[in-house]
């Protein structure tokens, strides 16, 4: 059976040992090597090549989130496992951005560990569940917050169902029979939704709402 060949990086020696210890109770993991810091992490990545690695972010000379990074950029093949006590949402998606495929809390059992270790080897993702939950509290506050940027959300339902009408073709006589108003109020809707969406031309409108999905070619 191939094992997956994994370093573990830590600044703290207790932590390392610990881990190494856990994981030499699985058969199907192998401890290749350990580094204290970034620089020996990318250091040892780039002489012993190894599947997977366990990466802390607080450490010193070069950080967690800068070694993930190169290693992403320079070792394609090798998967990193961010492991730390920061579960954060700040942490994670910094880390998920450099390229981690996974975050795991040093608090995790070694059977999920492991878990993490073979998901992330796969090629899979790998969130423990206290991190999970942070993940996805942490989207869904950077969604609210997208879409109050988003001008599309500025706009009232009515210049919404315009909108739509304009880019499939209607004309502002037809979409005034449709929704049951004047030409004139139809008029002011169109004026009012181009302006907060600062689109000035029927075509650039007709292409924005293809973009966004509001109809389809």
């Amino acid at each position: 059976m191939q094992k997956i060949r994994v370093l573990v990086v830590d600044d703290h020696t207790i932590v390392r040992d610990g881990i190494c210890s856990l994981l030499a109770l699985v058969g199907d993991i192998e401890i290749v090597g350990e580094a204290s810091n970034g620089k020996e992490a990318l250091e040892k990545v780039r002489r012993l090549a190894p599947d997977v690695v366990l990466m802390d972010i607080a450490m010193p000379i070069i950080n967690g989130l800068e070694a993930t990074r190169r290693i992403r950029k320079e070792f394609p093949n090798t998967k990193v496992l961010a492991l730390t006590q920061y579960d954060d949402r700040e942490h994670i998606f910094s880390m998920i951005e450099a390229g981690a495929r996974g975050f795991i809390s040093k608090l995790a059992a070694s059977s999920e560990l492991a878990l993490g270790i073979r998901a992330v080897y796969r090629g899979d993702s790998f969130l423990s569940p206290s991190v999970a939950k942070a993940f996805v509290e942490g989207y869904q506050q950077r969604a609210v917050m997208w879409a109050e940027d988003d001008p599309y959300q500025q706009l009232t339902d009515r210049e919404k169902e315009v909108l739509r009408l304009v880019a499939e073709g209607y004309t502002v006589r037809e979409i005034a029979e449709i929704l049951v108003i004047s030409p004139k109020t139809v008029e002011g809707y169109k004026s009012s939704l181009m302006a907060k969406l600062d689109i000035h031309r029927k075509i650039d409108l007709i292409k924005y709402a293809i973009r966004k999905g509001i109809i389809s070619l």
